[in-house]
């Protein structure tokens, strides 16, 4: 592990906020220049925001310290570029089509990226991605369930590459509360280079607090910690998760949206323009359409939004539409029927 992670940043010296100096409860503050008059939101918030992880470790059965809280995912990501990918040296590997930020992070941070399409089914090409891997490839991205695709990846195939590739692999899982499939944080301690990703914004219903967790190693979480801001997630956003978290009232939602997205599932098959619905282990689905621009033309006048993803790689003509509520279907299918 340690030969993955830059030089630079294994000498780095951390830097050490006011909060990290002391551990117990005071009746004073006056170490961090803060406005001393109370309004909730006056003094800087816990750079480890132990009370959400607390929540967290209860609900996920695993160890705080194999956790690492961050403003969103992307920046999550953005640290682990940083850690382990030399910039104009290193490069990772993509596996298209997939979550666009991996390749706009990789240029941000001056990294050469290896791209190894999905097969037909949408299934990683294991042999092409072992074979192309060389000693500058620090990192694999796997997107599981894959956005835009949706599905999940085989079980056996990402054994095969956690096995035998030789850098970091980050599984993002976003999508996994909508799946049947067990999540890869249960399998940490079997894998020491394993990053699993996961977010606030999905299943959880918080979009807008911009909250991303990484589950890893005690060793690799040490050094993200030691790169992140030291106030990288802000107090309201600690708040909103806390209150989210102790009232746990997402998997309600979530069995919703999934039996919504069956429903779905079935109601878009039925349309004579639609080519194929690929299986949905998310919760949006990706079909095949004659005219995708079109279609998504015609959807916008009558006001629904979803997304056209016929520029990626072995996407032409498809649509990638989000489940909504029950009403919001209704009214896509209605308006869908009369295009």
């Amino acid at each position: 592990m340690k030969d993955l992670i830059r030089k630079n940043i294994k000498a780095l010296s951390p830097y050490s906020s006011a909060r990290d100096e002391f551990t117990q409860v005071a009746d004073v503050y006056l170490d961090a220049n803060e406005n001393p008059y109370e309004n909730n939101l006056n003094r800087y918030p816990d750079p480890y925001q132990k009370k959400v992880k607390k929540l967290l470790s209860n609900w996920k059965c695993i160890s705080t310290s194999k956790m690492l809280l961050g403003n969103g995912s992307d920046e999550v990501l953005d640290l682990i570029f940083r850690v382990f990918c030399e910039p104009k040296e290193d490069n990772v590997i993509l596996l298209p089509p997939t979550y666009g930020m991996y390749n706009v992070l990789a240029n941000i941070n001056d990294i050469q990226t290896i791209e190894i399409g999905l097969n037909d089914d949408f299934s990683p090409d294991v042999d092409a991605i072992l074979k192309v891997q060389n000693a500058n490839s620090k990192v694999l991205f796997v997107c599981s369930p894959n956005n835009p695709t949706a599905n999940v990846f085989n079980i056996s195939v990402v054994e095969r590459l956690l096995e035998e590739f030789n850098g970091i692999i980050v599984i993002d899982e976003a999508y996994i509360d909508f799946a049947d499939t067990e999540s890869w944080i249960n399998r940490l301690d079997e894998f020491p280079r394993l990053i699993v990703t996961q977010t606030f914004s999905k299943a959880l219903g918080h979009a807008g607090i911009r909250l991303g967790v990484a589950y890893a190693s005690e060793e690799i979480i040490e050094v993200l910690n030691n790169i992140k801001p030291p106030y990288n997630v802000n107090e309201l956003t600690q708040q909103k998760a806390i209150e989210v978290l102790e009232q746990g009232k997402f998997s309600e939602q979530i069995e919703v949206i999934k039996q919504e997205r069956d429903k779905l599932n079935y109601a878009l098959g039925e349309l004579s323009y639609v080519n194929k619905v690929f299986p949905s282990d998310a919760n949006f689905i990706l079909i095949r359409v004659e005219g995708a621009n079109s279609i998504y033309n015609q959807l916008l006048e009558k006001g629904i939004v979803v997304r056209n993803r016929s520029t990626q790689y072995k996407c032409n003509n498809t649509l990638r539409i989000s489940v909504g509520t029950p009403e919001e279907n209704e009214k896509l299918i209605e308006e869908m029927k009369s295009l």
